[in-house]
């Protein structure tokens, strides 16, 4: 499990994990990044209550970093990564288990499920559990077992994962998703099973959701640059979207000065459909029960959509354009990346 900045939601996800039955001995390893809320002080005082809690260090406060670094100081031979952002669900790990041995799989992983506790929260969850939201991925709301792209977290074979080379650390988002690739190529098979669960609490403001999701799709950018069409297409919708916004603009402003004019006007015109589209979609997703019960829920739906479609987008152009570099997900920080009090 890395750790940063995660004060009030570890605790929680630490007691779901230590509750997991298994056949054999287990062992809970926490990836400590340098956090500034307190939160290596209270994983400090979890350790001291139950031996099966390993600290280890992350000083760079990279994942994929911190993965690594718990992953070889393990002893057993399944690994199962888990977020201090989130819980497992009563017999997560025993279930997993059973379905690795079943289908002979290398990586199991099983359904995100979000949750909120303020209004902004739960619609951010609404969003995520949501096709238009987060759509695509069986890990976002998947019915179907089977074969799949990625998995969410995953319960992965230790053989399989150092065979592969564990985590790339080159690649601070997206190192899941590119993992898995390395898995499914060299044979092995990934494997969605929707019995199993994990709750996920989401960003809890607009600024630090606007932050992550840039950085997410930063680093998708660069996950194309790098494999191209090993990307599934679904990456491509917010950026597409961003694209079609911007030239509307532009065809606006064209027209409005006069510019543009007669049937070159009508004609350049058609930019305007996928917007139009769009913002039907969120409109009507809004207005219907994916968008909640009340009318503010409906109002914070219909924000938080395309605070999620257009940051993800506007950071999948420049990483395409540009590479992510030194992109990090600064949405465990405070605002200016200050750290949280």
């Amino acid at each position: 499990m890395p750790v940063l900045n995660e004060r009030a939601y570890l605790r929680r996800a630490v007691e779901t994990v230590l509750a997991q039955e298994v056949d054999g001995p287990s062992e809970l390893i926490l990836a400590l990044a340098p956090s500034t809320d307190g939160t290596n002080a209270l994983a400090e005082e979890l350790a001291a209550t139950d031996d099966r809690i390993v600290l280890v260090d992350n000083p760079e406060a990279d994942i994929p970093v911190g993965l690594n670094r718990a992953i070889r100081a393990g002893r057993y031979p399944t690994v199962v990564r888990v977020d201090a952002h989130s819980e497992l669900q009563a017999g997560y790990t025993l279930k997993a288990l059973a379905t690795l041995a079943r289908v002979r799989a290398a990586n199991v992983g099983g359904v995100m499920r979000a949750e909120g506790r303020s209004p902004f929260q739960r619609a951010v969850a609404r969003a995520y559990n949501s096709p238009v939201g987060l759509g695509g991925g069986a890990y976002h709301g998947g019915h179907d077992e089977g074969e799949a792209e990625s998995a969410y977290l995953g319960v992965m074979r230790r053989a399989v994962i150092e065979e592969v080379g564990l985590f790339d650390e080159t690649i601070r988002r997206g190192e899941d998703w590119e993992l898995n690739l390395r898995i499914r190529r060299a044979g092995y098979r990934v494997w969605f099973d929707p019995d199993l669960s994990v709750t996920y609490w989401p960003r809890e403001s607009w600024a630090r959701l606007a932050r992550q999701f840039h950085a997410t799709g930063r680093w998708r950018g660069e996950l194309v640059r790098r494999f191209g069409r090993g990307n599934s297409l679904r990456f491509f919708a917010p950026p597409a979207l961003v694209v079609a916004l911007v030239l509307a603009v532009l065809v606006g402003a064209l027209q409005l000065t006069g510019v543009l004019t007669g049937w070159w006007a009508v004609a350049a015109s058609v930019v305007y459909l996928p917007v139009i589209a769009y913002v039907l979609l969120i409109a009507v997703w809004a207005i219907g029960p994916g968008g909640g019960r009340g009318w503010r829920d409906k109002l914070w739906t219909a924000a938080v959509l395309p605070t999620m479609h257009l940051s993800w987008g506007t950071g999948f152009l420049a990483g395409v354009a540009r590479g992510a570099h030194d992109t990090v997900d600064t949405s465990r920080l405070g605002d200016r990346n200050t750290p949280l009090p």
